[in-house]
Formats: structure tokens, C-alpha cells, sequence
């Protein structure tokens, strides 16, 4: 078979370091955006922060405690997005086939690329190059023969790594990941992995496809399929929104009945608002509660209709939050989804096992 030619680009500290550009007494320092109060959240950490321990999504009171001289900046959302449509200018000098993950990351098909570049190493060289010059900002690349093993080939050295996954060196570099790495690993997962002796992805490639569904459900074909790198899914360059949802940080923990009913009505009644405004429709609710000690709980619903509406959603709902105990554990935040616009089709159909020749192939990368 053809091998692609894909390269994963993910933007290093994306909003931090847009902040430190703009504003060079912050640049080597240990900064933060978002809020400094007490209920406020790390939106993102630039690197300096990271070494401290800060992450994105923790609570500011945490962070600042890691890093007593961290400095919080207010984020700039309409910067952070005019930037990022300078980057996918810069991304289609080379290829029209990108599919946007987020603002700081995308996936490009160089296969075929506007400059008939043979090796795909070389076009992330130049993406990264013009950036740099250009936006005065780093990234980091990855390129293999598919989605998956790129986007573990852009986090492998960052930052402002470049790596390149050959296909004679996929199965070798797979057995050496730990299964954390692997998509669809959290860690409830992979503490049940763990517990069956699975560690790394060599651990995985002695499972069967039999054995790893009966362990994980549908789930199990995605990491059998990862394990021996295969990915058949496309850049998509037209992506379709499979989701639509919000959630709301509360001022202060909640327990009591009546404040959390009050609470799901307004998060139902901006999902509701954002599902008219992306004209968007799903079949299954999802309701989302983060507790006072950052621990979450996810409860889904799906129904025969579609969900759109004040009065479909908010009695489907008050029926999850029901499945809720939050009696002796103080609510942070709630937040509600709405997914699955048309029906799963089943894994087996979005996967072929295949064997693909490793031979060595002059071309390539």
C-alpha cells in the first residue's frame, strides 16, 4: 500500500508564549494565563512554569503554591485565534489538506505538497523556520505514515522537537512507548492495564485483537491497531463538529439541592443558546461534575431524538444529575455536552487490518 506522508504541528506553549512575545519584560519567566483569584484556573503555563509543576487546568490557588513567583496574565482570546490563522496561512503554502485540532495544533497530509518536496522532514523543517521568523514562536513536529504515530512524534522532544517516526522503525518505537501514550489511555484505563502487565506498547503487541476487546470493549481494537501502527483515518481538511457544550467554574463549592438545580439551568440554558448559534443537534447528553477536590464523574444518556431544545435537555438533565452524590462532596463545576449527531457506526467499520510492507522505501519522510 501507499504510505502517507503526515506531520502533526503543535504549538509550544502556545498562549504563554504569544504573552511572552508580545510583552518581553515576561519573556524566561514563570507565567500563567488566566486568573489569580482563588477560583481561578490555568488556562496555560509557558515552559518556565512547567518546571515548577504548573499545568494547564489547574486551579490557580494550586499553582501559585507550586510556584510562589508565578505571574498570572488575563488571556486574549481573539489574539490567541488571529495568530493561529497566521500559522494555517503559513500551512497552506505547502498543502490544502489540514485538519485543525485546536487553535495550536493541526494535522497536515504533505503526500502530495505544493512544492513537490519529497521528504516531509524537510516541510516541517520550513514550517517550524517561517514560525519561528515570521511569528516569532516555536513549534514542534512530528511526521510518520499516519495520525497516530505523527502526533506521538511532535510530543517526543518537545520543545521545539522535530521527529520523524520512519515506517522500518514504527513497531521498534511503539514497543518502547509507555501505555500512557497511547490515545484513549487515561488513567483509570491504564491503571487497569497496569494491573494486567501491560506498561509499554511492547507489552500490548503480544495481545491478540480478541483478547484486548474482550478486556476493553470496542476500545481494545483502537489500541491493538495502534500497537502494530496502523491508523487508517484521513486528514480530514472539512471537519465536522461532533459536539457542542459548556460548562460553568461555580463561585464557591455547592451541596445543596436547590443551588445545584438553580446552577444546571443556566449551563442547560447556554448549551441550548450554543447549540441555535452552530446549529447543531445530538443524540446523546452528557453531564459533567468536577468536585471541590478536582475529582470528575461523566454520566451520558443517549436518546432516539435529536437534542436541541430548553425542554428536551434540561429534564434528561436533572435525571443525571440524580445518579449524582454530591452530599459529602462540595460541587466546583458543572458542565453539559451534547454529542453523537448521528448514529456510531461500529469500530470494525473504521478499521482494516492490514499488512503493510516496512521494506525500506527511499522517498519517504
Amino acid at each position: 500500500m501507499t504510505l502517507r506522508k503526515i506531520i502533526h504541528i503543535d504549538m509550544d506553549a502556545f498562549y504563554a508564549s504569544i504573552e511572552q512575545r508580545d510583552n518581553p519584560e515576561l519573556r524566561g519567566k514563570p507565567i500563567a494565563v488566566g486568573h489569580a483569584e482563588q477560583r481561578g484556573v490555568v488556562a496555560a503555563a509557558s515552559y518556565e512554569a512547567r518546571k515548577f509543576g504548573v499545568r494547564s487546568a489547574m486551579s490557580s490557588l494550586k499553582a501559585k503554591q507550586l510556584c510562589p513567583q508565578l505571574i498570572f496574565v488575563p488571556g486574549r482570546m481573539a489574539v490567541y485565534q488571529a495568530v493561529s490563522q497566521q500559522i494555517h496561512e503559513i500551512f497552506h503554502l505547502y498543502t490544502d489538506i489540514i485538519e485543525p485540532i485546536s487553535l495550536d495544533e493541526a494535522f497536515l497530509d504533505v503526500t502530495n505538497n505544493k512544492f513537490d518536496i519529497p521528504l516531509a522532514v524537510d516541510i516541517a523543517k520550513d514550517i517550524k523556520r517561517r514560525i519561528k521568523e515570521e511569528l516569532g514562536l516555536i513549534a514542534s513536529a512530528g511526521i510518520s505514515y499516519n495520525k497516530f504515530l505523527a502526533k506521538i512524534a511532535s510530543d517526543y522532544r518537545k520543545p521545539d522537537g522535530l521527529c520523524t517516526i520512519h515506517p522500518n522503525q514504527a513497531l521498534s518505537f511503539i514497543a518502547s512507548l509507555p501505555i500512557e501514550s497511547f490515545w484513549g489511555v487515561g488513567p483509570v484505563t491504564a491503571k487497569k492495564m497496569h494491573s494486567i502487565g501491560i506498561h509499554k506498547g511492547y507489552d500490548l503487541q503480544q495481545y491478540s485483537l480478541e483478547q484486548l476487546k474482550d478486556l476493553f470493549g470496542k476500545a481494545g481494537e483502537l489500541y491493538y491497531y495502534c500497537s502494530k501502527g496502523i491508523d487508517l483515518r484521513p486528514v480530514e481538511a472539512t471537519r465536522i463538529r461532533k459536539s457542542v457544550g459548556c460548562e460553568h467554574t461555580l463561585e464557591k463549592d455547592i451541596t445543596a439541592q436547590s443551588s445545584v438545580i438553580i446552577e444546571l439551568y443556566h449551563v442547560v440554558t447556554e448549551l441550548v443558546e450554543r447549540l441555535e448559534k452552530h446549529q447543531f443537534a445530538g443524540n446523546t447528553l452528557t453531564l459533567k461534575i468536577k468536585f471541590y477536590d478536582f475529582t470528575q464523574i461523566t454520566r451520558s444518556i443517549t436518546q432516539s431524538e435529536k437534542l436541541h431544545s430548553l425542554g428536551q435537555i434540561l429534564p434528561l438533565a436533572k435525571q443525571l444529575l440524580k445518579e449524582v452524590d454530591y452530599t459529602i462532596r462540595p460541587i466546583r463545576l458543572i458542565g453539559l455536552t451534547v454529542s453523537n449527531p448521528k448514529e456510531e457506526k461500529d469500530i470494525s467499520n473504521q478499521w482494516v487490518q492490514l499488512e503493510i510492507d516496512f521494506k525500506e522505501q527511499e522517498d519517504w519522510g
